[in-house]
């Protein structure tokens, strides 16, 4: 299971960091390149409404999806001259991608508990890490990009099959989730999580952009990438016995926490110091915050893995997609006023839907 999130986030550093590059240099008009990376999270956002009727994400279907990333995957290496023939692969590719996580998540937490599932998902910052950092040494040409990610796309299927094989889930049913799932429901919870991430829209877009414009020089920029994801990678460590707390705490805590990290680049985006602290944080806005979220809603549904996918999809998927185009929208020297005002929002959801479960 570790070795699949590790070549999973190595196939999703090498996907967000270096495919743009590839296009850039291949003469792509910038509104293209975004066009791409613009369909995938919404088909991250579209796939889990079919499967809230009628259909179920089981093994089979995890399966088929694993096989269709693979074959899709090289394809990406066949249809990189045509930008339709690669929109077309992309939406697809989007699609498959978007059911293998929610379902391994699911896996995770199922079979190794509280206490080891940070452990174990700690293997994918490791290797988003060694991709942003030491993969560049390895690009003698950017046309190795699409190999390098069909590479890690096969890695990563076969470990996913090895995690299935091992915990022998093939002479286990699926579950059947008795309850109808409902958004509305947990509607607050969930537009909170939707706002957490449109929160974060300015900084995975533009943080490089941000502060280079306040003079702080691109190698320092990259170290302040790998401090964050550094903290994030001691936090899944070391955080197993704190999910056994309250649960909602935790959630509320990480974006507080993220209120005060957009904050401190707002007012003192100069001063490296505080910038650095800032990253620091990325283990509460992210480590901690994934991982209860992650847990909260296995606890919370019954299907579990129709509510990891709806996780990914209105979170990541079309949370990330406004907060990217908002971003766009603001980008100036208020971006982080802007994205700390958006956290403050989904920190008031939170406290408003933790009142309404306590009545």
């Amino acid at each position: 299971m570790s070795v699949f999130y590790f070549f999973y986030f190595a196939c999703i550093g090498v996907f967000i960091i270096f495919l743009p590059k590839l296009l850039y240099e291949l003469n792509w008009q910038t509104y293209n390149i975004g066009l791409i990376f613009a369909v995938v999270a919404l088909m991250r956002f579209l796939s889990p409404f079919l499967f809230v009727k009628n259909i179920t994400l089981n093994q089979q279907k995890l399966m088929y999806s694993l096989f269709s990333t693979t074959i899709l995957s090289g394809l990406l290496l066949l249809t990189i001259d045509s930008f339709v023939l690669f929109l077309i692969n992309n939406i697809f590719l989007g699609f498959t991608m978007s059911l293998i996580l929610p379902y391994m998540e699911n896996l995770a937490v199922k079979s190794l508990g509280k206490n080891n599932y940070g452990r174990s998902r700690m293997f994918g910052s490791i290797g988003f890490l060694l991709v942003a950092m030491f993969l560049p040494h390895f690009l003698s040409d950017i046309n190795l990009v699409l190999h390098f990610f069909f590479y890690f796309v096969l890695f990563m299927s076969i470990f996913a099959y090895i995690s299935l094989y091992h915990e022998n889930f093939q002479k286990k049913p699926d579950e059947t989730p008795s309850d109808k799932f409902s958004l509305l429901k947990h509607k607050y919870f969930w537009i909170s999580l939707f706002l957490m991430q449109v929160s974060f829209g300015g900084f995975y877009n533009f943080f490089t952009i941000y502060e280079s414009s306040y003079g702080i020089k691109l190698d320092i920029i990259g170290y302040l990438w790998a401090f964050g994801v550094l903290c994030e990678i001691i936090m899944l460590y070391f955080q197993g016995s704190t999910l056994k707390n309250n649960l909602l705490y935790l959630i509320e805590l990480s974006i507080f926490a993220t209120v005060i990290r957009w904050l401190i680049l707002f007012l003192f985006p100069e001063n490296l110091s505080l910038v650095f602290l800032s990253q620091a944080f990325h283990a509460f806005s992210f480590g901690l915050y994934h991982s209860s979220v992650v847990i909260y809603l296995y606890n919370l549904y019954q299907n579990k893995k129709l509510a990891q996918q709806f996780l990914f999809g209105i979170g990541y998927g079309l949370g990330g997609f406004v907060g990217a185009i908002g971003a766009g929208l603001v980008y100036g020297e208020y971006l982080f006023l802007y994205c700390a005002i958006v956290a403050i929002a989904s920190l008031i959801f939170i406290w408003y839907y933790k009142s309404k479960e306590l009545l």
